[in-house]
């Protein structure tokens, strides 16, 4: 993860820079999840504390790295880890399927 500055708000542009991801996609995330909401100054300008950076950090893992949804992405964030509806990641997915196919094959095995 990258190294977060010690200061007490950042730019949103300071925040894309930080996270490696363009300022209209900030913009979406706060959109999309409801944890994710930095101040506004009186000038309208974002203020994020070192906590949204966190928030945006782990948003980022979660969607890129995890390949999650959106909507994975934001039930996890808001703790409901275990709902059904979220997607299992590719990692998850493939072990799945493998363990499947072994069990497939030790019942072909047993048949011949």
């Amino acid at each position: 993860m990258a190294e977060i500055p010690d200061k007490l708000y950042f730019k949103i542009g300071e925040v894309a820079e930080i996270a490696g991801v363009e300022t209209h996609t900030l913009r979406y995330w706060e959109t999309e999840f409801p944890n994710l909401a930095p101040r506004k100054a009186d000038s309208g300008h974002r203020h994020y504390r070192r906590k949204d950076v966190e928030t945006v950090m782990r948003i980022k893992e979660l969607l890129y790295d995890k390949k999650l949804t959106i909507a994975g992405a934001r039930r996890i964030l808001s703790g409901r880890r275990n709902d059904p509806d979220v997607r299992d990641t590719a990692e998850e997915t493939l072990r799945k399927v493998r363990t499947g196919l072994e069990e497939i094959l030790t019942l072909l095995d047993g048949r011949s």
